[in-house]
């Protein structure tokens, strides 16, 4: 877990009024549901809630709630910010157990650039997926992960089998083994240049033979 613990409060009064009502009071209106129980309207501390969004530590991981002494696990399944300010405006928290397997978006951090052939060459790290959504179980989901492309040259790719996963994590993503980030630079464009060079002659001389052709006639 963050080590993330948000205070709430039931809202009495639910719908849009509620919830303006609880931002006028300095609190961000939400949802509680998931698991067995009801869903609950609730309020959180805005201040609580920025500083746990600064942390980095909130939209990927768990948390924990605390009401009136009681706590209970959960994950942030949406936040909504005001499209001005950028200030969380709702909330809608989901219960999980400590085992239970959630989707979740994890990111993605390459090392190893500086040594990297490829980008020494003059090529690009090309990032297809800054996350990748998995499922984990709510207690261990994993910080980030981590691809080291000290060794790759221009034209390799990091698929998602390339990726070193915990136990009990895989990605939602399971009919194919698809790309994470590829090397891409100069060679390719040559080859292209090349190519698109070898096929000229070839197409100047299907002129020409029609060309002739014209004259015969």
């Amino acid at each position: 877990m963050a080590g993330i613990v948000l205070n709430v409060e039931v809202r009495e009064r639910t719908g849009k009024g509620g919830a303006r009502e609880a931002r006028r009071q300095g609190k961000i209106p939400g949802v509680l549901y998931g698991g067995e129980l009801k869903p609950v309207a609730i309020s959180l501390d805005r201040r609580e809630v920025n500083k746990a969004l600064n942390s980095g530590k909130f939209l990927a991981h768990t948390l924990e709630i605390n009401h009136k002494g009681e706590t209970q696990m959960v994950f942030a399944q949406d936040v909504q910010f005001h499209p001005v300010t950028d200030e969380p405006t709702h909330m809608d928290l989901y219960r999980v157990e400590a085992n239970q397997q959630i989707r979740v978006n994890v990111p993605v951090r390459f090392t190893g650039d500086e040594v990297c052939p490829g980008i020494k060459k003059g090529g690009t790290l090309n990032v297809v997926r800054h996350d990748v959504e998995l499922f984990a179980p709510a207690n261990a989901i994993p910080e980030e992960l981590v691809f080291d492309i000290s060794t790759l040259d221009i034209g390799d790719t990091v698929k998602i089998s390339a990726i070193e996963l915990p136990a009990d994590v895989a990605p939602t993503i399971t009919d194919r083994d698809f790309t994470i980030a590829t090397i891409a630079g100069r060679i390719a464009k040559v080859e292209d240049d090349t190519a698109e060079a070898a096929a000229e002659p070839e197409e100047d001389k299907a002129d020409e033979e029609t060309a002739e052709g014209d004259k015969e006639e």
